[in-house]
This record gives structure tokens, C-alpha cells and sequence, in this order.
């Protein structure tokens, strides 16, 4: 008989702002934003006292200050953050070597085979989250269960500061009731494209055959074939190097014009900077992806001698747009960085390629 996996997803509660909460004692409690400002910028994190008044990750800063009058900004210290991120991957090595961290603030441990012998992964996450809130100060949330997937649905139950396991007997029964924006890797556009053919949670994308979500969703129609049904058998990865960082966007209608395609680009530039911000990542070459209305796929890059500043990152951008003419109406646009600084530290991040611009 096959051992059921133990997989445990810890994410750390707004782990910039957190971070900043506890050098400075003066913003505890209080709303506060890590990056942008009141005229320009965009939020990298916000701390629970500044969501309640609507402040999200990646919104304008300038919407930000709308929302909440009284919010603090803070300028991102990612120096720190790093530093913290180490102290608490020591305290996941304690209890396995099979640790995937997906960002600085986030990651998968395998359990089943531990270095505490210790048969309950509900134990060992209390345990983890008892430490690092006992040995850094900062509060976490866990999920558990028997896959990734389930394991980072189960994080988000109870958070913050908090844990919930989803267990083999009790998964389908829980997906079938989970709202359809609930899922891990189910964004806005997706979710928004699933509720106008009536999937509105769980249950309504099961009854729906593994040949239409592929011929809607191309190969993603697989992959939400198997969660819905609680399969997902993708094992932790240690010691995976990312090969790149990018952001991308694939437009409800093809955009035409120069004014459609920077406006457009800015956007996913935008998402681009969140998640290097979050990462910690360099890298010296810039690419530029372009999916025409036909479905044909155009990439252009330069490489830098040295790692590129954000506004040299979007001034080479331009240029590759504009390298040559677009040959026909834009479906899709990219950017993306590779030959990062983590392959040259060894540093252990989780491999990401391009991901679609609403994936959380």
C-alpha cells in the first residue's frame, strides 16, 4: 500500500509589513503599506490594519492612499526580509530536508519522513509556527494535507496566524463546496471566464468533461480536471533553481494599436516589479514575449553585461517592442527575466516560468 504524503504549506502573515511591525514598535497596529507612495508606486504588502480598509499587494499606491487616508508607507528593505526568510528556513530544515520555498515568505515541506519522528504533520506545522513566532517574533499560517495543492488551499482557512487540514477523506467533499476564485492558480480573468459557463465553485467544474476544459482551457483544462477531484501529484522540489521570473497577460480582445500594446505592457511591467520585489530576484536578460491572434509565439531578449535597474528593464522593453513591427493583432504579451542572480548564489527558490498575470 502506498503512503499517503504529508505535505505542509507554511506562509508567513503579511510578511513585509510584519517585518517592518516589529523593528518599529510605533507602527504596530497601525495601517501600513511596504513600497509606493501617495503620488506613484505600487503596494508590495499591507499589514491586516490596512486591508480592512481595502489595501491589497499590488495595487497603485495612489489608490491605496484613497482608501486609507492615514496609511503609512514604508520603503521595502529586502536585505532584511532575506535575512529573516533564512532564520526561518533553519527552522523548517529542522524537521526535513524536503523543502520547496516559493518566495521569500512562503513553502512546501514533505513530512512523511521527518527528523523529529514525529507521525502528525498537524503537529509538526503547531510546532514550526510556535517557533518562529518564539524565535524571530513573527506570526504564520499553515495548511496540511496530503498534496501541494490541497496543503496551499488549507493555508488560507484560517489565517491569520493560523492552521487547517484537509484530509484524503474529507478533500472532495470540501472542493466541491469551495468557491471557484478559492482555488490556488485560479485568478480573476480565469475564475471570471469559468463563471460565465456557470462554474461558480468546485462541484460545477466537476461536472464538466476532461474534453471541454481542455478544448476552453488548453493544457490548464487537465490540471483543473485533477484538483477539483483532489489530485495533483507534483512532489516537493528542494533544491530547485529558478531559471526565470516573468509576468503575462492574455487580453480578452487582441489590441491593435501602439497606445493599446504600452498600456497593456505597463500593466504586466507592474506585476513584473511586484514579483521581483517579493523575490529578491535579478537577472541580466529581458525578454519580451508576443502571442499574435493566429497563436504564433515571438520572443526578443537582450542581455546585459550587469543586472538592469527597473527603469532600464522598462526602457529595453520599449525597445524590443519596437525592434521591429508587430505583424498582426496582439493576444498575448510577456516579460521576463532570466540569467538571475540565484543561479549564480545556489540560492533554493521554487522554479516559476511564465505565469499568467492573474495567478495570485
Amino acid at each position: 500500500m502506498e503512503k499517503v504524503r504529508k505535505i505542509i504549506h507554511v506562509d508567513m502573515d503579511a510578511f513585509y509589513a510584519s517585518v517592518e511591525q516589529m523593528d518599529n514598535p510605533d507602527l504596530k497596529g497601525r495601517p501600513l503599506a511596504v513600497g509606493g507612495n501617495r503620488e506613484r508606486g505600487v503596494v508590495a504588502a499591507a499589514s491586516y490594519e490596512a486591508r480592512k480598509y481595502g489595501v491589497r499587494s499590488a495595487m497603485s499606491g495612489k489608490m491605496a492612499a484613497l482608501k486609507c487616508p492615514h496609511l503609512i508607507f514604508v520603503k521595502p528593505r529586502f536585505d532584511r526580509y532575506k535575512e529573516i526568510s533564512t532564520r526561518i528556513r533553519e527552522i523548517f530544515y529542522a524537521y526535513t530536508d524536503l523543502v520547496e520555498p516559493l518566495s521569500l515568505d512562503e513553502a512546501f515541506l514533505d513530512v512523511t519522513e521527518n527528523k523529529v519522528g514525529n507521525p502528525s504533520a498537524t503537529l509538526i506545522a503547531k510546532e514550526i509556527r510556535a517557533r518562529i513566532k518564539e524565535e524571530i517574533g513573527l506570526n504564520a499560517s499553515a495548511g496540511i494535507s496530503y498534496n501541494k495543492f490541497l496543503a496551499k488551499t488549507a493555508s488560507d482557512i484560517n489565517k491569520p496566524n493560523g492552521q487547517a487540514v484537509i484530509l484524503p477523506q474529507d478533500a472532495e467533499s470540501f472542493l466541491e463546496k469551495l468557491p471557484i476564485e478559492k482555488f490556488f492558480g485560479i485568478g480573476k480573468v480565469t475564475s471570471e471566464k469559468m463563471k460565465s459557463l456557470g462554474i461558480h465553485n468546485g462541484y460545477d467544474l466537476k461536472q464538466f468533461s476532461l474534453q471541454f476544459l481542455t478544448k476552453r482551457f488548453g493544457k490548464s483544462g487537465l490540471h483543473f480536471y485533477n484538483i477539483v477531484r483532489g489530485i495533483h501529484l507534483s512532489e516537493v522540489q528542494p533544491n530547485r533553481i529558478r531559471k526565470s521570473l516573468s509576468a503575462e497577460n492574455t487580453f480578452s480582445t487582441d489590441l491593435k494599436s501602439e497606445v493599446e500594446w504600452l498600456a497593456a505592457l505597463s500593466e504586466i511591467f507592474e506585476e513584473l516589479k511586484r514579483r521581483v520585489e517579493k523575490s529578491g530576484i535579478k537577472g541580466r536578460t529581458v525578454t519580451l514575449k508576443i502571442k499574435y491572434h493566429d497563436f504564433n509565439i515571438q520572443t526578443r531578449s537582450r542581455t546585459f553585461e550587469q543586472y538592469p535597474e527597473e527603469g532600464k528593464i522598462w526602457e529595453t522593453v520599449l525597445e524590443l517592442l519596437r525592434q521591429e513591427a508587430l505583424v498582426s493583432p496582439v493576444r498575448l504579451f510577456g516579460i521576463g527575466l532570466s540569467n538571475l542572480n540565484v543561479e549564480e548564489e545556489r540560492v533554493h527558490f521554487g522554479k516559476q516560468l511564465w505565469l499568467d498575470f492573474d495567478t495570485p
